[in-house]
């Protein structure tokens, strides 16, 4: 399934710059897991998080019903640039 796709299609219309949005998929700790990680710049990761986390809830439980079709369980994880430069 082509998980970066569904997320461009999900988000590119929420934050500002939707080029600079850089999507990682990687391997869970089983073989059924799957973790994306969304890294935007600051003010985008805010608004894909929303008020209360309702935006990155209702995102993960989209892409959580996506991976049910492959038997797959997907994490949704969201960082900024401004904290992968700290790492």
């Amino acid at each position: 399934m082509d998980y970066e796709k569904i997320i461009h299609n999900l988000i590119d219309s929420i934050v500002e710059d939707p080029a600079s949005i850089l999507i990682r998929i990687q391997e869970g700790k089983s073989s059924n897991d799957v973790v994306i990680l969304i890294v935007a710049e600051k003010n985008d990761t805010a608004r894909l998080i929303g008020h209360k986390g309702i935006i990155a809830n209702s995102l993960r439980e989209v892409v959580s019903i996506a991976g049910k079709s492959e038997n797959k369980h997907v994490h949704l994880k969201f960082e900024s640039f401004d904290e992968e430069k700290g790492e």
